[in-house]
């Protein structure tokens, strides 16, 4: 077993076409990289007991937002203590560990959805999963650069595009699986035909002589409802909403595929050239001939600008992308509802998944020709644009429902979304550049600690503030109210709102249901400090990008 996992068993014989490393790459980043489909996951997490909408022992938004932080630490935590490891293993080794680590979090995910223990959920998906995140991200990056050292942007374009592709391809299967698994809970009746009683913000009807818990639907709910159906009271507790059987499903599948391409893996033997190559006789600004070594990359001023540089960019947007599916329909579902319902917000997932994909590949091989720093500056410079924007959009469909709104939003997540991605493509071969190619898988899997360290930031972020805003806007509208009005719709007085927010009673799609009519619904402002924060951040990446110079010649081998 030692020798079938041994590096020397992946060295690549003569002759060897170096573009079949591109598939092996590929498998294993488009699983790993089903990961930025986690917003898919979570109107179902957060209605495992009530299915239909969240019953109020249910978890909330924001913990189980929590789990994909955790899994980006764990990303990279294990990339960085990893990284040193794969030059001496090989890539075989760590693609294989990596496939039990990523399959093997879904399956005890599941195990924690099925007994209602979330710290099951974030010790397998978040931890173990996580773990399996960092080993499968740096299996194929050095590797790749060292079989394309005339193309170092787009090789590692290629390797990274599969990562922002996974949740395309996971989509796909989510949304279908969880329809499958999914069973109706039991129906009770219109309000008007339930006697409704509130206690300690729950509502609860009377079956069989006991006091049951029971959700209402809305007409504001319909929409978001994971498979269609009536409104009225349903009971907590019945049915399935198939999300633990996705996950045990997914983990098999993901299995497979991330140990067959394990299995692909090849490395050039010391001091491959592809045929034909020549070095470049005028060199680029940033582009050194000399190697760094790990441990003495730390002690320069570069390796920490570009940790910045990932940081900040990640930060502004994995708390996107982490709440993406809620984030379209807070903004447009109840000004546009015809045109954006469960089904459209989940094709937006996709959408990011997409541009996001083209993006890696795109402006990484364009850093070949522009540089990586020119590449940045496009980044950060244009982001800060159009992050501001979109707290404008949010306003203006607010007090004018258009589709213009939302087609602007939907183009300016999109061009930010293909630089997000292209900034995670185009970090490996700017460290090749700086600190050369013989150690850069190992620095590399350091730098991936600034995408731990954004993991917590960015949904940190756009929860917080979010929950702050949702706590404000309801306090807002029920202040419209007459409490008469209030009481006869809530079963209880607003004395109680507090314990009624808190148990999801009152939510303020049920409170836009109730208020005067020309009330302005506030849901899509709800994102509004989290874009203008977002901005902020990228102005300072920029600056660290304008100040990065060449690495002094007392670090160099």
């Amino acid at each position: 077993m030692a020798g079938l996992f041994s590096k020397q068993r992946t060295v690549a014989k003569e002759g060897f076409n170096r573009w079949l490393i591109a598939p092996a790459a590929l498998g294993i980043h488009l699983c790993i990289g089903s990961v930025y489909a986690w917003s898919l996951f979570n109107p179902a997490l957060v209605a495992r007991i009530g299915v239909v909408t969240s019953a109020a022992d249910d978890w909330s938004l924001k913990s189980v937002v929590w789990i994909f932080t955790v899994a980006i630490v764990c990303l990279g935590l294990s990339a960085a203590f990893a990284g040193k490891w794969l030059e001496k293993v090989g890539p075989r080794l760590v693609g294989t560990i990596a496939a039990v680590c990523w399959g093997g979090g879904f399956i005890i995910g599941g195990l924690g959805i099925v007994t209602g223990h979330l710290w099951l959920l974030y010790l397998g998906y978040g931890v173990l999963g996580g773990c399996g995140l960092g080993l499968g991200y740096i299996s194929p990056v050095s590797t790749l650069i060292r079989w394309f050292p005339d193309r170092r942007g787009m090789a590692t374009g290629l390797a990274i595009m599969g990562f922002g592709g996974g949740a395309m391809i996971a989509k796909f299967m989510i949304g279908p699986m969880m329809k499958a698994f999914y069973v109706a809970p039991e129906y009770l009746g219109t309000v008007d035909n339930v006697t409704l009683v509130t206690e300690a913000g729950r509502r609860v009807v009377e079956v069989a002589g006991e006091l049951r818990e029971v959700v209402v639907i809305g007409a504001n709910d319909v929409a978001n409802m994971l498979v269609p159906g009536e409104e009225g009271v349903y009971l907590a507790g019945t049915g399935d909403i198939g999300i633990a059987s996705t996950f045990f499903t997914l983990g098999a599948i993901y299995f497979v595929i991330m140990l067959i391409a394990s299995f692909s893996y090849r490395v050039p033997k010391e001091g491959w050239l592809p045929e034909g190559y020549v070095a470049p006789k005028e060199k680029k600004a940033l582009v050194s001939d000399n190697d760094v070594h790990i441990d003495q990359a730390l002690k320069t001023p570069q390796f920490w600008q570009l940790w910045l540089m990932l940081c900040l960019n990640v930060t502004a947007g994995i708390g996107v992308i982490s709440v993406a599916k809620t984030m379209m329909t807070d903004i447009f579902g109840s000004v546009l509802p015809d045109i954006v319902n469960l089904e459209f917000a989940a094709s937006y997932v996709l959408m990011i998944s997409v541009f996001n994909m083209v993006g890696r590949f795109f402006w990484a091989s364009t850093s070949d020709y522009i540089g990586r720093k020119n590449t940045y500056f496009i980044f950060f410079g244009l982001g800060m644009v159009l992050y501001a924007l979109i707290p404008l959009l949010a306003q203006a469909v607010s007090g004018s429902p258009s589709v213009i709104w939302l087609m602007l939003f939907y183009a300016a997540t999109m061009l930010i979304f293909t630089m997000y991605g292209g900034a995670f493509a185009t970090i490996p071969a700017y460290l090749a550049d700086i600190f050369g190619t013989k150690y850069v898988g190992g620095i590399h899997g350091r730098l991936l600690t600034a995408w731990s360290t954004a993991g917590v930031l960015g949904p940190l972020a756009i929860t917080s503030l979010r929950e702050n805003a949702v706590t404000t806007a309801i306090q807002d509208l029920v202040s419209k109210l007459d409490p008469a009005t209030f009481k006869m719709t809530f079963g209880a007085g607003t004395e109680q709102l507090d314990s009624l927010i808190e148990a999801k009673t009152v939510t303020i799609s049920k409170l836009m249901e109730i208020v005067p009519m020309g009330t302005i619904d506030p849901t899509p402002s709800l994102y509004n400090q989290t874009m203008y924060l977002m901005a902020g951040l990228l102005a300072i990446a920029f600056i660290a990008n304008w100040l990065m110079k060449p690495v002094h010649d007392s670090h160099h081998m």
